[in-house]
């Protein structure tokens, strides 16, 4: 008998986000399980996994092919979502950003010297932004008409020369002090989301990979600022221990091959082991052993 032709592998293809979001999402897909390497000059990222074609875009526009078909899912910020009105699904909310696990602001921001107050202030003014869209939404909801043009980058500056206020993205608010701006509201809070396009959405082997691939980005999530930690503890000082300990939720308890001692296996944030081990082998803790953790899956 001939041979059987082999069955093509199937395939999603991802997009990651270039720019400020790339590193911070490269190192997700590290601690998830995913061995993604980017060439120096190269827009198609290799990555360990078969199933899976990567691509190289702009957060700002990642959005906008996933919605077309052009990607089956990719990360990008909430943002670029709203900014795109683009019509996804949107399949894991990731609260990360280049610096933080938290959300971004947009800001509105003018000179610390400016009489602009607030939004009722800029009848008629210039505002800077890159959220274009999203900005005209937003002085539209106060009853305000501005003009407000596309910044290309560098919008910190703008002020007062070129516009009499800026749209801008913040973490802590450091680069707008830098360049003497004070903020005046917030315009929205973002996040990077993991988005579908619909009809891929509908596809069930797609949508299989891509719950997988949000329950490992999740679990890499949880597990950031954490460790694991073991000790030997006699069965005389368990509750010592047990009482210094906080705990992601009840730790393990195992019986040793030695009779009256018990290994304890616990969840902790990494900031407090310098107070707690301590605190444990007063407790009467034995052979701690603390671990770095990838994954934490609930």
């Amino acid at each position: 008998m001939p041979n059987a032709t082999p069955k093509a592998t199937p395939k999603m293809r991802l997009g990651i986000p270039k720019g400020s979001l790339q590193e911070a999402t490269m190192e997700l897909f590290r601690r998830a399980g995913f061995d993604i390497q980017v060439g120096s000059r190269s827009y198609f990222p290799t990555v360990d996994d078969e199933e899976l074609d990567c691509v190289l875009i702009r957060a700002q526009e990642m959005a906008r092919y996933v919605a077309d078909g052009v990607l089956d899912a990719g990360l990008t910020g909430r943002d670029w979502v709203a900014e795109n009105e683009a019509q996804v699904v949107e399949v894991a909310d990731l609260i990360y950003a280049k610096q933080s696990f938290r959300k971004v602001r947009w800001v509105l921001a003018v000179p610390e010297d400016s009489p602009i107050r607030g939004p009722q202030d800029l009848e008629g003014k210039v505002v800077a932004t890159e959220l274009v869209k999203t900005t005209e939404r937003y002085l539209a909801r106060h009853g305000v008409c501005a003009h407000v043009e596309f910044s290309w980058g560098a919008t910190e500056v703008k002020p007062p020369l070129l516009a009499d206020a800026i749209v801008e993205v913040t973490e802590t608010g450091s680069s707008l002090r830098a360049n003497k701006l004070k903020i005046l509201d917030t315009v929205m809070e973002s996040n990077t989301v993991l988005i579908a396009n619909r009809s891929a959405w509908q596809d069930a082997w797609k949508r299989q990979k891509l719950e997988n691939i949000k329950l490992l980005l999740e679990g890499a999530m949880l597990a950031f600022g954490k460790v694991g930690l073991m000790l030997n503890v006699h069965k005389d000082s368990l509750a010592a221990v047990l009482k210094v300990l906080p705990a992601l939720k009840r730790p393990t308890i195992s019986e040793l091959s030695e009779s009256g001692w018990v290994a304890v296996n616990t969840i902790l944030d990494e900031k407090l082991v310098r107070v707690i081990i301590p605190q444990l082998k007063q407790a009467g803790a034995q052979g701690l052993v603390e671990y770095p953790l990838n994954k934490i899956i609930m």
